[in-house]
């Protein structure tokens, strides 16, 4: 997938790399700001099971 993505991304070895890091710091915000958020309330790290004794 990264051997693709680095195929098909125009430009020499510079503006590659500055495009995936680009790219890749657009993921981080996406997953962050949308997927994230979207999908805690149905994980299930809240579920404490400790009493208190």
């Amino acid at each position: 997938m990264y051997g693709w993505i680095w195929r098909h991304l125009p430009g020499n070895l510079w503006v590659k790399a500055l495009l995936s890091l680009a790219l890749a710091v657009a993921v981080v915000y996406v997953l962050f700001q949308y997927v994230f958020p979207w999908a805690e309330p149905l994980l299930p790290f809240n579920d404490v099971t400790v009493d208190n004794q």
